[in-house]
């Protein structure tokens, strides 16, 4: 469960984002103090370093359309190039996961020996 400090560092850096300002501790902490919040110090820094490069709108409108993180605009050209190899890695991983039945058998035990 989060604190009240992580919330209010959040909601700053919403805040931020929507006004398309760069997040900053600095900025964080103007906006906490405008609110009358006081958090531990270390709060506004551990947010800005961790929002550092990061898109914060796009991460909010990619919620649920992946597993992993959200990509950087720069690397999804790239991405897109590489899906059909990658899905072809993935295939091929599977295959090898797969274990015969034939297999199993040659490890000198079954399910009822």
């Amino acid at each position: 469960m989060a604190t009240d400090s992580e919330l209010a560092c959040v909601y700053s850096a919403l805040i931020l984002a929507d006004d398309d300002v760069a997040v900053t501790g600095e900025k964080i902490q103007t906006i906490l103090k405008a609110a009358s919040v006081e958090v531990d110090p270390y709060w506004p820094g551990l947010f800005a370093k961790a929002l550092e490069g990061v898109s914060i709108k796009d991460l909010i409108t990619n919620v649920g359309s992946g597993v992993g993180a959200a990509p950087a605009a720069g690397a999804a050209p790239a991405a897109a190039a590489a899906g059909g190899a990658a899905k072809e890695e993935k295939k091929e991983e599977k295959k090898k996961v797969e274990s015969d039945p034939e297999t199993d058998d040659d490890m000198g035990f079954g399910l009822f020996d």
